[in-house]
């Protein structure tokens, strides 16, 4: 029954945010619009979470699939066994649920050795200072945008879900 309504509360979660999500415009290089897929079963993410298991690479930081899309926005499987880099996504909030396992996230402070990915992303080594999260399976956590996030440790594997939610960038003053 605590499956299903978890089950039942990250459905919910996951359409209220992409229902309220603002239009964004595809990135110029975008190839062509994927169509869209609004449902998993659990039987497929065990099976995405096996396929991580298998292909990742020893050194991979995160092996990333697909799990829902409704243009423009996607819901990523990300199965994470050793600590990657930290991030800032200058417009974008991210939520993420965990599926399996456990961890520490870290968000605020700086990046340490930061770099611009690309416009709108940038990353690091590390986060100094900043706030520590202890996150298991079942937790829902957010990241409000241009905010630095890391997961600093990994108890084992750590398997998410991630979904990237575009907001306005406040005008300045």
């Amino acid at each position: 029954m605590r499956a299903r309504l978890t089950c039942l509360a990250l459905t919910i979660v996951t359409a209220v945010a992409v229902a309220q999500l603002p239009a964004q415009q595809p990135a110029k290089d975008a190839k062509q619009p994927q169509p869209a897929k609004t449902y998993v079963s659990a039987k497929e993410v065990a099976a995405m979470m096996a396929k991580a298991k298998s292909e990742r690479k020893q050194d991979q930081a995160n092996f990333i699939q697909g799990l829902l899309r409704l243009a423009p926005y996607t819901a990523n499987l990300e199965y994470r066994a050793v600590v990657g880099p930290a991030a800032t996504h200058v417009t974008e909030a991210e939520m993420f649920y965990v599926i399996d396992g456990s961890g520490t996230l870290v968000t605020g402070g700086k990046l340490v050795g930061e770099t611009r990915t690309n416009p709108e992303n940038m990353s690091g080594t590390a986060i100094e200072g900043g706030m520590s999260q202890a996150v298991a399976k079942g937790d829902f956590l957010i990241v409000p945008e241009n905010t630095p996030h890391w997961f600093s440790a990994i108890n084992g594997t750590l398997v998410l879900m991630s979904i990237h939610m575009p907001r306005p960038v406040p005008a300045a003053h």
